[in-house]
């Protein structure tokens, strides 16, 4: 089926759908600017005096939008057209809802289909378009992907049921298309995507996942620990020469697991993580210095002189060998040479680390500087 809208149904106002195609054409390889912030139906949303709430029973979310699709399915005459104005005034729940859901499978799933793609691909309004896609997330069929994928894009909000609406088409291209747009998503947008992907466990996935899942972002928290899990970290970084690429990712996913708690899976509540410290702090100690290796090599000889790094099931002097590894890694005149540059430059990284590691961790780069001072 084709993607492109049809010309003249939306009168004078771009459709979601349209805008997310145009603007992710302009830069193809990278995530929409701001997650393509302000939608074209901003003016409509943003001010509202009376903006929707979510009932205070949360059981109910879903309700009033499934009660509007068994009325509208319940007219043989009616068209997905006259839902286009339909939930502006609803709350209407970005995730998953059992309601809506229930809705959809009351119905023959060819309306349902019919209803779900007009809304997702021809809708002004963002309510209708999250509506036609939770319709969309209820069937397998695999050539709604490229609409699933565009409209994803937009993925802050609708991310949420884009990622189970791929995830369902797992078996027919859903999985390549989750990858595809975890390259394009930012924020919590990529939270949802990369949790379906550890969900989906593919294999084809696998590498992408070890070196580009984490982009570095605090939400990065919430699905560090599942990538390591569903990634197999611990056999690719135990092997005898994974790429830099691998090492780097490596090591910024163990901070982010060190620094996850009350958001996701922490180092001490992953059994790998004595062994893929070692390997990782080994394989770190052949490459080149830069401030991001540094960076990562401190963060990581400070968290394990914590008392939760003690409860990781460490051999017998393990963990005070890894220490001393980072250690002496960071206090290697050409790591020195890099983090001094970077202070000099005033590098946000090795300021921050100066300032707050170093005096813990006696690290030459700074002791020294200061002392030549």
């Amino acid at each position: 089926m084709s993607v492109t809208p049809e010309p003249g149904l939306l009168g004078s106002q771009l459709s979601l759908f349209d805008y997310a195609l145009r603007t992710h054409q302009e830069n193809p390889d990278a995530p929409l600017f701001r997650d393509g912030e302000p939608y074209p139906d901003d003016e409509q949303h943003r001010g509202r005096k009376s903006r929707p709430q979510a009932p205070e029973d949360r059981r109910r979310e879903g309700a009033d939008v499934a009660a509007v699709l068994d009325a509208h399915f319940a007219e043989r005459s009616a068209v997905p057209r006259d839902l286009a104005g339909a939930f502006h005034d609803l709350y209407v729940p970005i995730h998953p809802n059992d309601h809506i859901a229930a809705a959809a499978c009351r119905v023959d799933a060819d309306r349902v289909r019919a209803t779900g793609r007009w809304l997702v691909q021809h809708a002004t309004d963002r309510c209708a378009v999250t509506v036609g896609l939770a319709l969309l997330a209820t069937l397998w069929d695999d050539d709604d992907l490229p609409l699933i994928k565009t409209i994803g894009l937009l993925s802050n909000r609708f991310g949420p049921l884009a990622a189970r609406a791929l995830e369902r088409r797992s078996w027919c291209g859903g999985s390549e298309a989750l990858l595809w747009l975890a390259e394009r998503v930012t924020g919590w947008g990529r939270v949802y995507v990369v949790e379906s992907l550890c969900k989906v466990g593919s294999a084809a996935a696998r590498p992408w996942m070890l070196r580009r899942a984490c982009d570095g972002d605090y939400l990065n928290r919430y699905f560090a620990g599942k990538v390591a899990t569903a990634a197999h970290l611990h056999e690719a970084i135990t092997a005898a020469n994974p790429d830099s690429e691998l090492v780097d990712h490596t090591g910024l996913l163990l901070t982010i697991m060190a620094d996850s708690g009350g958001t996701g899976i922490t180092l001490d509540h992953y059994p790998p993580a004595a062994a893929v410290l070692q390997a990782h702090c080994e394989h770190a100690s052949r490459l080149e210095p830069s401030v991001e290796r540094f960076s990562i090599a401190a963060q990581l000889a400070a968290y394990l002189r914590q008392p939760s790094a003690r409860r990781i099931a460490w051999p017998e002097g393990g963990r005070e060998q890894v220490v001393g590894g980072y250690l002496s890694l960071l206090n290697r005149e050409s790591w020195c040479a890099v983090a001094r540059a970077g202070l000099a430059a005033g590098d946000h990284r090795v300021t921050w680390l100066a300032g707050a590691l170093a005096p813990g961790l006696a690290l030459r780069a700074f002791t020294d500087a200061v002392t030549d001072e």
